[in-house]
């Protein structure tokens, strides 16, 4: 390390005074005009966990679902996870650090995590449309550079093309090509062997209308386009070419406002063609009661619920032969243990029984089709349509299969989130005292009714959640809640309003 260059360097990306930030299950969030520093310093510790890991590690500039404006970024470890937990409190120690400080605070890390600072290092690196993307994308190049680490720049990608990109390094192309063309054919090729078995292969065509949120997944889906059979139809909407981004469009958006019908589960399917299997759902209490009920009662498959955040939901998901999991925003995939996926590939050659040799020939092309580095957009449309033509169900037919209970999501500001401490993967509240017990009164006033409260992870609000059988009487649980967090958290601001 080069103390020099590093405080050169440095000058040119300088912390704002009084930022404080906390990187978080999506890494760090905020407006993008005051994430510079923080770039130029996570393509530091991307370089440092490179060498940790001696490995390829990535770095994503996104901020997903936020506003335009916004901006973020996130590590991608080496297998294509979310940053290990460990880093992301290094990651936080170095985003907020004084720029005085930051050398000293660099060798701690490299003393406590063991960081051979001669390795070499490897940093995949990409980005979303966002207009400040690109300025930021070059702030960590300059981090990566100044410790001497190599990287290779991907340019616009989606974020689960880089955590693929970077996974197929690290296994020397055993998940496959380390190239946008590889995770193209890849996704295409099962795709296209699943969609053959369906009973109206090749009858009619089949019309895939995507809205893309005015972002990086029209890019993305043009480019993969050709690679689709010529019976699908591809019909971008929200190109991005009229409107901003996430504007009035997009998964969160179809979560908070509840405008069209929400994905459901396809865990339906995989829980029929893998009996044998030792699955399970996971959610966080955020998803809807209705799901819940009808994962247990009708499909009998084994639910569990987590904390929000989609590394707490990988996590879990990977205790089972197979994990299904999925946020209401739309985050979520299927995990298939190394046991259970050789299984699956045996039996798909060498099984002697016709019908269960096809039924795992389906499953092990759905393999193949799913992204198991992360949720993946593309990857579940896919796996969707590949379902509903394997079944033989039209749109209408599928979302008719439950109905979701009516629910509301609400915010209070307050002085300090952290007043508000929970438990029971965030469906209880443990402080301020009182609270809980307030909760529970106001659920027993409305039928079929669930109400939980936690604290935001980036900004000082605590988000309320409230289900009921009707509209109305989720709106009122979700309100009296609301009062109730404003006055036992003693908040400051403004009054209860809807996300």
């Amino acid at each position: 390390m080069d103390p020099e260059a590093l405080k050169k360097y440095s000058a040119l990306h300088p912390k704002p005074a009084g930022l404080t930030l906390q990187y978080g299950t999506a890494g760090f969030r905020t407006k993008a005009e005051q994430l510079d520093h923080v770039m130029f310093r996570m393509g530091l510790l991307a370089v440092l966990r490179s060498r940790a890991v001696v490995s390829t590690v990535g770095v994503m500039v996104t901020a997903s679902h936020n506003p335009e404006e916004d901006n973020g970024v996130k590590l991608v470890d080496p297998l294509g996870e979310m940053l290990h937990p460990t880093w992301e409190e290094y990651a936080t120690q170095l985003a907020n650090a004084e720029e005085q400080e930051l050398q000293k605070i660099i060798t701690e890390i490299c003393q406590k995590a063991a960081v051979n600072q001669q390795k070499d290092a490897s940093v995949f690196i990409g980005r979303d449309t966002r207009p400040s993307s690109k300025k930021l994308s070059q702030s960590v190049i300059d981090g990566i550079s100044v410790l001497g680490g190599q990287y290779h720049d991907y340019g616009l990608v989606t974020t689960p093309q880089l955590h693929y990109l970077v996974c197929c390094q690290n296994t020397q192309e055993q998940y496959g090509k380390a190239t946008l063309e590889g995770y193209y054919e890849k996704l295409s090729k099962a795709f296209t062997e699943l969609i053959k078995q369906s009973p109206s292969s090749g009858e009619s065509q089949r019309h895939l209308k995507i809205d893309c949120a005015n972002g990086i997944g029209a890019l993305k889906l043009s480019e993969m386009e050709p690679y689709f059979p010529k019976e699908v139809l591809i019909h971008l909407y929200n190109d991005g070419t009229k409107e901003k981004l996430n504007h009035l469009c997009g998964a969160d958006f179809v979560k908070v406002h509840q405008k069209p019908p929400r994905v459901k589960h396809f865990a339906s399917w995989i829980a029929q063609v893998g009996q044998t299997l030792k699955m399970a759902v996971v959610q966080t209490a955020y998803a809807n009661g209705s799901s819940t009920r009808y994962l247990e009662e009708t499909l009998k498959v084994p639910v569990h619920c987590v904390k929000t955040g989609v590394k707490h939901l990988h996590h879990k998901a990977q205790e089972f032969d197979v994990g299904v999991y999925f946020e209401a925003n739309g985050h979520g995939t299927v995990l298939f243990s190394k046991a259970a996926e050789a299984k699956i590939r045996q039996l798909a050659k060498e099984e002697k029984d016709d019908e269960k040799r096809k039924a795992a020939k389906v499953l092990e092309n759905m393999i193949d089709v799913i992204n198991q580095t992360i949720g993946d957009a593309v990857s579940d449309m896919l796996v969707i349509e590949a379902i509903l033509a394997l079944k033989g169900l039209t749109v209408q037919q599928w979302d008719a299969i439950y109905a979701d209970l009516p629910s509301r999501l609400l915010k209070v500001q307050v002085a300090d989130r952290r007043v508000i401490d929970t438990a029971d993967a965030e469906r209880r509240a443990v402080t301020p005292p009182g609270l809980q017990e307030r909760i529970d009164v106001l659920v027993k006033k409305y039928n079929l009714s669930r109400a939980f409260v936690r604290p935001s992870g980036t900004e000082d609000v605590v988000r309320i959640y409230a289900e009921a059988d009707t509209q109305e009487n989720a709106d009122a649980l979700a309100h009296e809640v609301s009062l109730a967090v404003y006055h036992l958290a003693r908040g400051k601001g403004a009054p209860p309003q809807p996300l």
